[in-house]
């Protein structure tokens, strides 16, 4: 792994390090079940705009919310710029090697009484 991606792993807590095929992906998961796994790959980006607003937006979400509900749904319409960095991998083949994996499936396991899931983002 390169020096500037491990440093983004430090410095980044809401980031993870999957690996699939003998590669290695960076960026941050979308949803990890028992049969696909999906990520935002950091790697895609091409412009230095687009991965500051990456990491920005991952550190709202990462810090203003409970972090078990998957960023896309957490910030909706500033999130659909990444979607062409989007990958879908079988998840029987991923090893998940470093950082957090949200899963849709936990989501409704935590509150079992609660059936209602509110978000609320903090407007500057």
């Amino acid at each position: 792994m390169d020096d500037i991606y491990k440093a983004l792993l430090d410095n980044y807590p809401f980031l993870s390090l999957i690996s699939y095929g003998g590669h290695e992906y960076i960026g941050i998961i979308q949803n990890h079940d028992e049969l696909i796994t999906t990520i935002y790959d950091f790697a895609l980006l091409k412009t230095k705009e687009q991965k500051t607003l990456f990491l920005s937006y991952g550190d709202q979400w990462w810090w203003e919310s409970s972090r078990t509900v998957p960023i896309h749904l957490y910030l909706r319409q500033e999130w659909t710029m990444f979607k062409p960095t989007l990958k879908t991998f079988n998840s029987k083949d991923v090893l998940v090697q470093h950082g957090p994996a949200v899963s849709l499936k936990e989501l409704g396991k935590d509150k079992s009484k609660r059936r209602s899931i509110v978000l609320v983002k903090k407007i500057p």
